[in-house]
């Protein structure tokens, strides 16, 4: 069965169908004439009977109401059929048809006759000499206790047979031919369509103009609309492609032209900004943008490849990993404010240094746009980041998490495309939403129900106990 399948991957899809459909006419012609040969000669027969009691059936009525009469011989046989009656007080045969029966023939009518329970008996006895073959007769008892004998040489029950074996034999050929047109017409409506969807993508792999006009509601136009929906992503890719290096570009090309005029300038003996010191510390800065620009694209290049591999119960103290940002990033800004709400013992999935370049980011983003005050908050299975300065607008927050997306104030970031990155592969979902007085982002993960019903009863807990606490103070 390994080898069948084998050769049949190795055929094209009309060999294929064209094998099956062979395999299938063969297996049904085997069958027929295995099978159904014993059925055919059983039906053969009673048909052959069924033909001999037609024939009967006018001159038994006859003679059982006249029975003192004979009809007359004919002159010429009625097809192959011999009729004759027998008397038994006479012990004579009286012959209705030209031809009479044979001496082995009258033989066996004579040994049935006593075996007759009814009135009729069907019997069948293979005759060599005259006639070499297989014949068939039926015996009728008359009313008068007469005998009404019809007989029947095989040759008209083998020529009944074999027009009945060529009528299956044509109605299989016709069967076979009309599913060889269906299953034809059907190939070419697959090879059609699949040799569009072949040319589509060579197209494609060629970087050429393509339309797939295939329009279908089975597996092959599903195929096509995933064709034609993958070559939208990739063009939508592409362009985003050259958009984002461009944008690349121009967003390190300003740096690196600032540090190589303050260089040069430096060389002549010129300080644009008026001292050594402070040109050289214009230089220090933009060369901090650059390499902080160069550690996002390293960091969103390595979150590209970023897989989910931790085993189900790794993970990693989310309280630390804030407080060791937090420890970094207030000196950037120390005029903000910070304020933190975190449980004790939240645990995130995942590894240490993904989540905290995401706490980095979403706090770098906060420091950027915030006015007085950023808000941290952790809780079970969520992390928020808070901040009071502007709101971000409509037709910005669909595209917020996609790399190198220009913010409000111009500069192109990768950032927030990491963060979403991280917390997608780890399983958890992210948003940004407007408040009345500034923004937050939003990290969280769905707890299992026994999770959140614990959750729920703890906080219930601590709701009563600070409900206690300041009847106390009171």
């Amino acid at each position: 069965m390994k080898r069948f399948r084998m050769w049949l991957r190795e055929l094209n899809l009309t060999q294929q169908l064209m094998s099956i459909l062979f395999l299938v006419i063969f297996t049904l012609t085997v069958f027929i004439f295995t099978f159904l040969s014993p059925t055919i000669n059983q039906f053969t027969w009673n048909e052959m009977y069924r033909t001999l009691h037609v024939s009967q059936t006018t001159l038994v009525t006859y003679l059982n109401q006249n029975p003192d009469t004979l009809p007359p011989r004919a002159k010429e046989s009625e097809g192959d059929i011999l009729s004759a009656i027998y008397d038994l007080d006479q012990g004579s045969f009286y012959y209705l048809s030209p031809e009479e029966f044979t001496e082995a023939e009258q033989t066996s009518i004579l040994a049935n006759l006593p075996s007759l329970s009814d009135t009729r008996g069907d019997y069948m006895f293979s005759e060599t000499g005259k006639r070499s073959q297989q014949v068939l007769y039926t015996i009728t008892k008359l009313t008068d206790g007469r005998y009404m004998i019809s007989l029947m040489p095989s040759s008209y029950e083998l020529e009944f047979r074999s027009l009945l074996v060529n009528n299956i034999v044509n109605l299989n050929m016709l069967v076979a031919l009309t599913l060889f047109i269906l299953l034809t017409i059907w190939i070419a409506s697959l090879i059609y369509p699949l040799n569009q969807i072949r040319t589509y993508i060579t197209k494609i792999k060629n970087d050429e103009p393509a339309v797939l006009t295939v329009n279908r509601r089975d597996e092959i136009g599903e195929v096509a609309d995933a064709l034609r929906e993958m070559q939208a992503e990739l063009q939508k890719q592409n362009e985003e492609k050259q958009e984002m290096i461009q944008n690349i570009s121009h967003d390190l090309k300003t740096p690196i032209a600032t540090i190589k005029s303050y260089g040069e300038s430096i060389k002549d003996g010129i300080y644009p900004y008026g001292t050594l010191e402070k040109s050289v510390d214009v230089i220090i800065e933009n060369a901090d943008r650059l390499e902080k620009k160069v550690r996002s694209l390293i960091a969103l290049n390595k979150m590209g490849y970023l897989l989910d591999d931790c085993p189900e119960g790794d993970t990693l103290d989310m309280n630390e990993v804030i407080d060791k940002v937090l420890l970094g990033l207030k000196v950037i800004r120390p005029e903000i404010s910070f304020e933190t709400d975190l449980d004790k013992g939240v645990l995130f999935h995942g590894d240490e240094d993904p989540w905290r370049i995401v706490v980095e980011n979403l706090v770098d983003n906060a420091l950027r746009y915030a006015r007085t005050t950023i808000r941290i908050e952790l809780h079970p299975g969520e992390l928020s980041v808070i901040n009071d300065g502007s709101q971000i607008s409509e037709d910005r927050m669909g595209k917020l998490f996609k790399a190198y997306e220009k913010g409000t104030d111009g500069q192109f970031g990768l950032g927030l495309s990491i963060v979403y990155k991280v917390c997608s592969t780890y399983g958890y979902h992210i948003e940004a939403e407007n408040l009345a007085d500034g923004v937050k982002f939003h990290i969280w993960k769905e707890l299992p129900a026994k999770a959140r019903k614990a959750l729920e009863k703890e906080k219930k807990q601590e709701a009563r106990e600070k409900a206690r606490s300041s009847r106390k103070a009171k």
